[in-house]
């Protein structure tokens, strides 16, 4: 029987120590995973995986090397802790590698507040299978559906000790419940498809499977008939689903490592102007029953609330130890790592000031232009900010929706684009990038 996880990673410091490692960091992560596929009713595909993962990091002077393993007998422990150290001998030498100092790392957290790890019985694989088929039922009896791609539900719960040799400890469990829908209206070449799934941490607050089916079926149906909108410039609406996309590629331009490596549209851009002066993007790792939130990073070091961006000004990078090192600054609680990664900045959660108009009163003021539902590849270069995309969506003529769009290129320079976007106020805030849509002047488009 496999130790706890607090003792296995006790056993893997020990053997680092003992293998002759300076220092040493060990995580282990115990997960079982269940899903299930549906298709024409019938059960198509289950799965189930239960397994305890265990990674090792080791540092000799400033030589550092990561091994992993899915064997968590003392053997197997030993013999990890050796090639690691023999590795990290090796290695060339960072002179920012190493841990946390014991004033950096996170003291005391209160777990229960962030509500991670819903308490209620795992569900069956039947209740899956039952969510899945009426998800799928629900998409079927929309008209002019022809079929159901897939229709999947699935459950993990997942529990995470780490454990270093500068004194820090910490686990804690989560969960998380989901349901998707694909489907498939039309026939032939005039085929279309559409989805709409929820993830949750609790079991309670996911949406019903009828109301994803509904909603992925009437979606397909809606993108029946498409065209290609003109060629030229027009105001662009990037619906709520996609939006946070837009913000995305500010947090990659705000990372350590892209800033450090100087591979970044924004590397220059500290104390300037990146949004429109009256929003704030602002990372909040401590929002309940929410799937980027935790205690403490992967260094160690306490999560907290940060103003990325406060009223369109860019206040910070998102580090880690070694960013923070090689930029002279701070680390900000954002490490993230697996069992056989080293650590890497990250963002937790991110909301987005949102604006005072629904989506329906920006379309209404958008004149003519295309509002974006869909979008697939992408060219974009993270130096320049130059931006290029596959998109489908709804033309819009004197501020209504008049038909469907596919088989077009979106394009822009992101830089340009956050500066001046107009948000609506139909993010939904248990997600965690709450995003609206957000409405982009005089992007190029090129269709016909």
């Amino acid at each position: 029987m496999s130790l706890p996880l607090d003792a296995l990673t006790k056993s893997l410091l020990q053997a680092a120590t003992k293998a002759g490692a300076d220092s040493a960091e060990a995580k282990a992560v115990q997960a079982t995973s269940v899903s299930v596929d549906v298709r024409g009713g019938a059960l198509e595909q289950a799965e189930r995986a239960e397994g305890v993962d265990i990674g090792l990091r080791v540092f000799v002077g400033q030589r550092a090397a990561t091994v992993s393993a899915s064997d968590t007998s003392s053997r197997t422990i030993e013999e990890m802790a050796v090639r690691a150290v023999a590795m990290a001998r090796e290695a060339p030498e960072d002179p920012y590698a190493g841990l946390a100092t014991p004033d950096q790392l996170a003291q005391a957290w209160d777990i229960d507040a962030l509500e991670l790890y819903d308490p209620t019985p795992e569900p069956s694989p039947e209740d899956l299978q039952d969510d899945a088929a009426r998800a799928e039922a629900a998409a079927l009896g929309i008209k002019g559906v022809t079929q159901v791609q897939s229709a999947s539900a699935a459950y993990g719960a997942q529990e995470v000790f780490t454990a270093m040799s500068n004194g820090f400890e910490g686990g804690y469990s989560r969960t998380d419940r989901g349901l998707s829908c694909v489907a498939i209206a039309g026939t032939g070449t005039g085929m279309e498809r559409d989805y709409d799934g929820d993830g949750r941490i609790f079991q309670s607050d996911l949406r019903s499977a009828e109301d994803i089916g509904q909603s992925a079926g009437n979606r397909a149906v809606e993108r029946l008939d498409a065209r290609k909108p003109p060629t030229g410039a027009f105001p662009v609406l990037f619906d709520e689903r996609i939006s946070s996309s837009l913000i995305g590629h500010l947090l990659s331009a705000v990372n350590g490592s892209a800033v450090a490596r100087g591979a970044s549209f924004l590397r220059d851009a500290m104390g300037e102007a990146v949004l429109p002066d009256h929003l704030s993007l602002i990372e909040d790792p401590h929002r309940p029953r929410t799937s980027g939130s935790r205690p403490f990073d992967a260094e160690g070091l306490p999560t907290q609330k940060r103003l990325i961006v406060e009223n369109g000004v860019l206040q910070g990078w998102t580090l880690d130890l070694a960013n923070a090192r090689k930029l002279g600054l701070k680390a900000t609680g954002n490490a993230a790592r697996g069992t056989s990664s080293a650590p890497a900045p990250t963002n937790w959660n991110v909301a987005l000031t949102q604006g005072s108009q629904t989506r329906a009163e920006l379309i209404r003021e958008m004149g003519t232009g295309l509002l974006v539902t869909s979008m697939i590849g992408s060219t974009i270069n993270p130096n320049t900010g130059d931006y290029s995309r596959g998109a489908a969506g709804f033309w819009i003529e004197n501020g209504e929706i008049t038909h469907t769009i596919n088989e077009c290129t979106i394009a822009g320079n992101l830089r340009d684009m956050l500066r001046v976007m107009v948000p609506a106020n139909d993010a939904r805030t248990h997600l965690s990038r709450v995003v609206p849509s957000l409405l982009v002047e005089g992007m190029t488009l090129a269709g016909a």
